[in-house]
């Protein structure tokens, strides 16, 4: 299923313009995640939009925004009364300027996006936008609106298309200084400075996402098909504790030893094709039949009884794409 746009309109370069849409670049729909259930039952929690005050439930249609100013006091602020005030960036996406991208310090990044031509017009307009900021070495900045709030939004080429990043505003990003301050400032010996560079150089390589693993995202699908399949679960037990080293220079030359006994083994795996990522869980997981908590504890049994093979691992779907917030 092709994935859906969060966004259409027009990306412009002062005269050129050409049709545009925009992507998510990344996902999280392909994480396991939970539903709030009753334990008596085994039936899903359902929440309810209810009035704080008479405690009924409230219709959507008499649901409106409103603005905290008091206890309970709110400045109601209606559709219309936002639409009236909407910007003429939520259908263009302006270049404003070019910077370097080193200038882009990386508090203020958001989330990344894929900007492409929309339709079968435009493409030749969309190449001079992308060969000229290639072109140029630089990031060109413009805004976009996405769910109703104005966003800076950072553009670079990628491949054919433009890799599109969200930008926050200087009023959403803290300074360091009251978080900084009460570092001390300590005087570090040559020698340490040798050892840690020597422990960094032996962790030295290049940056391959592919070989990145969610541990607990694996642990948590392996639990889940273990209770599927009737198995028990056991407690880790903690781990032991190799005690805590006082010496700064014990610890470093402890941590350099380390390192060199485990190069031998990291290079025996380097040249090992990585492990291929599961799709999604959506198939792995199927749903129990019958209903509430004794349905599942019947399966549970006639699984037992069946000797249940070891879980295999998930085969995920295609992941669905959200509106960007």
């Amino acid at each position: 299923m092709a994935p859906r746009a969060n966004w259409k309109g027009f990306l412009r370069l002062s005269l050129v313009t050409c049709p545009v849409a925009l992507y998510p670049a990344t996902s999280d729909t392909e994480k396991v995640s939970f539903n709030q259930i009753n334990r008596k039952t085994g039936h899903r929690i359902k929440y309810a939009k209810v009035d704080a005050e008479t405690g009924e439930e409230v219709a959507n249609d008499d649901i409106m925004k409103g603005y905290k100013i008091d206890t309970d006091t709110y400045i109601e602020v209606s559709k219309d009364e936002l639409d009236d005030i909407a910007l003429e960036s939520t259908r263009t996406i302006e270049i404003d300027e070019f910077v370097p991208k080193s200038d882009i310090d990386g508090r203020y990044l958001i989330r990344p996006y894929y900007l492409v031509p929309d339709g079968k017009v435009g493409h030749d307009a969309f190449a001079v936008i992308r060969e000229t900021i290639r072109s140029m070495d630089k990031v060109a900045i413009g805004r976009v609106v996405l769910t109703n709030r104005e966003h800076i939004i950072a553009l670079e080429p990628l491949d054919k298309g433009l890799m599109g990043t969200l930008l926050r505003y200087p009023y959403e990003v803290r300074s360091e200084t009251e978080y900084f301050e009460d570092i001390q400032d300590v005087k570090i010996t040559k020698d340490m400075l040798d050892l840690a560079r020597h422990i960094v150089e032996q962790k030295s390589g290049s940056f391959e996402p592919e070989q990145f693993e969610d541990r607990y995202e694996q642990a948590l699908i392996d639990l889940i098909n273990q209770k599927r399949n009737g198995l028990s679960t056991k407690a880790k037990a903690a781990p032991k504790s190799t005690g805590n080293v006082i010496n700064l220079m014990d610890a470093l030359k402890r941590s350099l030893a380390s390192e060199k006994q485990a190069a031998p083994a990291a290079e025996k795996t380097k040249g090992k094709k990585p492990k291929k990522a599961a799709a999604g869980q959506r198939e792995m997981l199927l749903p129990i039949s019958g209903s509430g908590k004794r349905a599942a504890k019947e399966t549970a049994k006639e699984t037992v009884k069946e000797a249940p093979k070891k879980a295999e691992k998930p085969v995920r779907t295609a992941a669905r794409t959200k509106k960007a917030g």
